[in-house]
């Protein structure tokens, strides 16, 4: 009855000029040899089968991803277009509970790095498990490991049993000194590892999701593209989950992180005596704190601090990486000649 939903849509843009809409973040080597959907398939091994995993993906990549994952080729969902992750999961637990009503689903992304594939699976199952004994929609919580502003987090309430709490509030993306204060109440980093059943979301959506739930009819008379045509996009945190009372939280005991700026790659790739991460011909010289990453063209650093540097598909990117994070407020700046590899 297990399923497991992989989202994989989004063009990775903070991860120009290397991640493209025709080969975005997730499809990318970014901390290891295998690209990190690949990798999210691996984790799922021995927790839910290959034929109970279904991807949803863009139009742009999902053949590729159908080759790259080795799934059935119905279970790569083509979304009819990007609507955030509101549409995308309904969707998808609605297809998982048309094939099997007594499905149990587990979400996740295709561009996160986790490093102890068991201590994930054992959180998954408790996850799960809670979401079915408690009949509530389940986060997985991280503690932090630093006051990180670009994470969201959870306060967790009361508990459940002795693993699930229920769950206060959301907190999305605060300043530094409110995550200080959040991490020295006990909150949690919310990882979007989310667990249901196909029953329980489908009703949670219809009480507190006005952009989806007039829609629903749409998605059981088949009408993918009707659905995603009519409704207004929301995340599934915004739609659902923080309007939710029905949410529990588990913690998660297991190395989390999204990888979501070049700034992120020195705490998922090996760094050098003097914290430097360099992939590709790369050629370093009392140079510190660098991220530099070359697809073919030998790039030589020498005497800089705490910059980005990237040389893919015909563009050169030179940037802080404190500024990592804007990077894509700088593409959007960008003359469409420049910005748009080919």
């Amino acid at each position: 009855m297990r399923w497991a939903v992989i989202l994989a849509g989004g063009s990775g843009s903070r991860f120009w000029p290397l991640s493209t809409p025709a080969s975005p973040k997730q499809l990318l080597p970014l901390a290891g040899p295998q690209s990190t959907a690949e990798q999210a398939v691996a984790r799922l091994e021995g927790l839910v089968p290959k034929e109970r995993i279904l991807v949803v993906a863009g139009d742009g990549i999902a053949s590729r991803l159908r080759d790259l994952l080795g799934l059935p080729a119905d279970n790569v969902l083509v979304e009819p277009r990007a609507a955030s992750t509101g549409p995308a999961l309904v969707w998808a637990t609605h297809e998982a509970g048309r094939r099997d009503p007594e499905a149990e689903i587990l979400s996740l992304h295709a561009d996160w790095l986790i490093r102890e594939s068991e201590s994930f699976r054992h959180s998954a199952s408790q996850a799960l498990a809670t979401a079915v004994r408690h009949r509530r929609l389940v986060t997985v919580g991280i503690v932090p490991s630093r006051p990180d502003t670009g994470f969201g987090y959870i306060v967790p309430g009361n508990a459940l049993d002795e693993v699930a709490r229920t769950v206060v509030r959301f907190t999305e993306k605060p300043n530094a000194a409110t995550a200080l204060d959040l991490m020295a109440s006990g909150a949690y980093w919310n990882s979007g590892l989310f667990a249901w059943t196909a029953g329980s979301l489908l009703e949670e959506v219809k009480r507190h999701a006005p952009e989806m739930a007039p829609h629903l009819g749409r998605l059981e008379s088949g009408d993918v593209a009707g659905f995603f045509a009519a409704l207004t996009p929301v995340s599934i945190d915004i739609g659902v989950l923080e309007r939710s009372s029905a949410v529990a939280v588990v913690p998660g005991r297991f190395t989390w992180d999204d990888v979501g700026t070049w700034d992120a790659l020195p705490r998922v790739r090996r760094r050098d005596s003097n914290g430097n991460v360099a992939v590709g011909p790369v050629f370093l010289s009392e140079a510190e704190d660098c991220v530099v990453w070359s697809s073919g063209v030998p790039i030589v650093v020498d005497g800089v601090k705490d910059l980005v540097v990237v040389h893919a598909n015909g563009r050169i990117l030179v940037m802080s990486r404190r500024r990592a994070a804007d990077l894509k407020s700088v593409l959007d700046q960008l003359p469409p000649e420049v910005r748009d590899v080919p």
